[in-house]
């Protein structure tokens, strides 16, 4: 089949677990044959118009959607232009005509449509219009907050900011619409989109996010010495970093933390790391780099401030047969089995996190002589079986797709 994958960042742009998720897929996808092509958006001083990248396997489309700024320059600029940046991407059109021009020219059986604030919420009407199958893939709370994020305690929006929320929540749902397939990675974005009134007439699956092939080896007994603790992910306050960093200080045992990634609060960690030297920064790594780590430390600690989906630095961990101390928020809770795969705490309690860290020194040689029983937690959620549900799932709604279409056009 020809299947036509369309996602707002691709390496090289990329921002977190999502990016990673769908390289993952577009990979298994050809190896067993299909073809695959990518429609990504690049920043404005790579160019307007449409590029094609045949440097990797499948073909990359890139080009910068018409916008104040490119996705990944958020964070440069005031509340304002932000909300002028949402408005623009909501309503445009110029980026759906490049997305046209390609679907045409490409004529997939179906397109599998990711992240696309930044890309153009119309990309959708242009799908149904052209008469392709369309599955959505969701990947956070984007269509429903303009920043994708929802950080605990502030459920409840200010009255000032609700009547603006109401209306981006409407411009969504009325962009997105009712995709053949939707695919959900947790019971929890499922619901949380279905009590926001999305997807009405659309079936839901849940198809948990397949985890890397690679990881290296962790060794049967634990090496004497302190507790080592892992920290991989954004830079970022909704991440929890700077909340780890200030509970880290009140952990009695003697500990180590290495943190990866990269983002705003990067001074913070280097500071932090140049006055405590049991703190180690490393500096963004890519997953392949990363999985070498998982085979020293003692866990991986998510301690995340935000409503997560189905974090895949988790899948990594687990995959890895790492055990998982996080923040019990959004669809964190059903991939960690408590004193089998990992931990949980409440998210922003510090007392709690402090609970959580002595339960997996205490535990910790028996955890780390049970590295089977937690890869055998994420076992189902291999890349080749996620790879062969999503065709079966494809398969399944092109078949549909045609009938209709045979059907419409019987009745004209």
């Amino acid at each position: 089949m020809k299947i036509g994958i369309v996602t707002n960042l691709y390496p090289p742009h990329t921002r977190g677990g999502a990016e990673n998720v769908i390289v993952r897929t577009v990979g298994q996808l050809l190896a067993m044959g299909h073809d695959v092509f990518v429609i990504t958006g690049q920043p404005r001083k790579l160019g307007k118009h449409i590029t094609l990248d045949r440097s990797s396997t499948e073909r990359v489309y890139r080009f910068f959607p018409p916008n104040l700024y490119f996705t990944l320059d958020d964070y440069k600029y005031p509340a304002w232009v932000r909300l002028l940046w949402h408005a623009i991407d909501a309503l445009t059109w110029h980026a759906t005509t490049r997305v046209r021009t390609i679907l045409q020219a490409e004529r997939p059986d179906v397109v599998i449509t990711h992240n696309l604030k930044g890309l153009g919420l119309n990309i959708p009407r242009v799908i149904r219009a052209e008469g392709i199958a369309h599955i959505h893939v969701l990947h956070d709370l984007q269509l429903i907050y303009p920043s994708g994020l929802l950080i605990v305690g502030q459920e409840q929006a200010s009255r000032w900011a609700q009547p603006f929320y109401k209306v981006y929540k409407y411009f969504c749902q009325n962009r997105i619409g009712n995709p053949d397939m939707v695919i959900s990675p947790s019971e929890y974005l499922k619901q949380v989109y279905l009590e926001a009134g999305f997807f009405q007439h659309t079936k839901i699956r849940v198809l948990r996010n397949p985890p890397p092939v690679h990881s290296s080896p962790r060794p049967e007994q634990r090496a004497p010495g302190p507790l080592q603790l892992l920290y991989v992910g954004q830079l970022a306050s909704h991440k929890g970093i700077k909340f780890l960093l200030e509970t880290y200080k009140n952990l009695k045992r003697d500990r180590r933390l290495l943190i990866v990634g990269d983002g705003q609060l990067r001074p913070l960690v280097e500071a932090a790391a140049a006055h405590d030297n049991s703190i180690r920064y490393l500096g963004y790594m890519p997953p392949e780099e990363l999985s070498k780590f998982f085979s020293i430390v003692d866990a991986l600690v998510v301690p995340s401030l935000c409503y997560e989906n189905s974090p895949t630095v988790i899948y990594e961990a687990l995959n890895a047969g790492l055990p998982v101390v996080a923040a019990r928020i959004g669809g964190v809770g059903e991939l960690i089995q408590e004193g089998v795969s990992g931990y949980l705490f409440t998210p922003g309690d510090d007392q709690d996190f402090i609970r959580a860290i002595d339960e997996l020194d205490f535990h910790k040689d028996q955890l780390i002589a049970s590295g089977e029983n937690i890869r055998a937690t994420v076992a189902d959620f291999a890349l080749d079986k996620y790879a062969l549900r999503l065709v079966e799932i494809i398969q399944s709604i092109v078949h549909k797709h045609q009938i209709q279409v045979v059907s419409d056009t019987s009745e004209v």
